[in-house]
């Protein structure tokens, strides 16, 4: 009985993928690419984050958070209303982006490639510059603290983000923002520990976080 159960979870899982059109997802990330870039590899040296490979759950529920104002984002909440962007479309652009894959090693070429090619490849690299810090106390604290809802990998679990391979500057000022509490924060007992850190602490963490990102797609 459990192996059927699972079997129909499966099932399941696949006919809501069937039911994502990400040809659409990828048309609907041609206005998240003024910002975000043409492959979700964000922009500015992370004033714009990297959305390519994030959770399709977690960027679902950012965008419905920018439509109802849990999360303030002036230049993003026109964007996600319902006249610009149905549920179906989120959606759609969230399962497209979940997809991308961006790689952390530079492509080796065959002498047939062409321009085009070598460059297309070329810009989808994304290699976040390692960040200085302790690696052994932002690994403990990372691997004691952080890993019940972003993984041990940093690739996250459920709606909680993927953390490596994020523009570290990003990172940081998100963490700021819910210590300061100008974003909300889905764990009260995270956000409490966040507060509890001390700045080289969450330096640390970052730096941990750079060194393990290639790793990971």
């Amino acid at each position: 009985m459990r192996a059927l159960f699972i079997l129909l979870v499966l099932l399941g899982l696949s006919q809501a993928a069937l039911t994502q059109n990400l040809e659409r997802g990828k048309e609907i990330n041609g206005t998240c690419a003024g910002c975000h870039g043409e492959f979700g590899q964000g922009g500015k040296r992370g004033e714009y984050p990297r959305i390519a490979g994030q959770r399709q759950a977690h960027i679902i529920d950012q965008l419905l958070a920018f439509r109802k104002r849990t999360r303030l984002n002036l230049p993003m909440f026109p964007y996600t209303q319902e006249r610009e962007l149905s549920d179906a479309d989120i959606q759609d652009v969230s399962a497209y982006l979940a997809a991308v894959e961006l790689p952390t090693q530079w492509p080796e070429f065959k002498d047939s490639d062409d321009a085009l090619t070598r460059l297309t490849a070329v810009e989808k690299v994304m290699i976040i510059p390692r960040a200085p810090g302790n690696l052994d106390n932002g690994r403990a604290i990372y691997q004691k603290e952080c890993v019940t809802c972003h993984a041990r990998d940093g690739m996250g679990r459920g709606k909680f983000p993927r953390l490596v391979g994020q523009y570290t500057s990003y990172l940081r000022k998100q963490m700021d923002a819910f210590v300061k509490g100008e974003r909300s924060h889905d764990d009260d007992e995270a956000l409490g520990i966040l507060s509890q850190l001390k700045e080289q602490d969450l330096q640390d963490v970052l730096a941990y976080l750079t060194s393990i990102q290639a790793v990971q797609p």
